[in-house]
């Protein structure tokens, strides 16, 4: 699996905020989704003494959620430690690992934001756009917005909301859990997103996907280190 977008990855700040800009105007924020067979996530962890990152993409089953095909990829830092700009980080590993991968996936889940972002240009959207995959964004934490605090009940939602645009959803993926930030990556409608995501987690707060990944590179961590 292989880009269709490629740039250089060695910019500036200002460079990485200009192509931020021009990049999301490729978002699609409509369903342009086949039948999901495969569905990824991808994780990306960091050695806090170095200047070393660890990529894993994992593919699942998008009907039982077991595992089908796992890859990881290491890489230096390329970029600083920039808040709205962590993509500039986290994808150039994460192009290895997806380029170890026999399999395409028909959706891929990040670990972070789509269009919950200052310039609506999180990593979802940018993985999306460069892969031109249908992708999701999907954050244990707010970046930006409003919100009122959804139901307790699974299932329940609320809108999450930056100068009155709608940017994303607040989840409750499991009953009496804090909910998670799921919002549009490309070209995937906001409403088949976050059905998307609930499916993804039966039992726990954060889908499959996440979870997976997240035991996948720890795992390959632990090995390289």
């Amino acid at each position: 699996m292989e880009p269709i977008i490629h740039h250089p990855w060695n910019l500036s700040e200002e460079e990485a905020l200009n192509l931020q800009q021009e990049l999301a105007t490729k978002v699609v924020k409509t369903d342009q989704v086949n039948k999901v067979k495969l569905v990824a996530g991808v994780d990306v962890a960091y050695q806090k003494d170095n200047d070393r990152l660890v990529a894993a993409a994992v593919i699942l089953d998008a009907e039982t959620l077991e595992i089908v095909e796992t890859a990881t990829a290491e890489d230096i830092e390329r970029f600083p430690y920039i808040p709205g700009l962590f993509s500039f980080r986290e994808l150039p590993p994460l192009i290895k690992a997806f380029a170890k991968l026999q399999r395409t996936p028909d959706l891929i889940v990040c670990d972070g934001q789509g269009l919950a972002h200052p310039r609506r240009f999180g990593l979802a959207c940018h993985l999306g756009v460069i892969f031109d995959v249908p992708t999701i964004g999907c954050g244990k934490t707010r970046l930006l917005g409003e919100y009122q605090e959804p139901d307790t009940t699974r299932g329940a939602i609320a809108p999450l909301v930056d100068h009155n645009e709608v940017i994303g959803n607040v989840l409750r993926t499991q009953t009496d859990i804090k909910p998670i930030y799921v919002s549009i990556g490309h070209r995937i409608s906001l409403t088949t997103a976050y059905e998307w995501i609930l499916k993804l987690a039966p039992k726990y707060r954060l889908p499959e996907t996440t979870r997976q990944a997240d035991q996948v590179v720890r795992s390959a961590f632990k090995v390289k280190q």
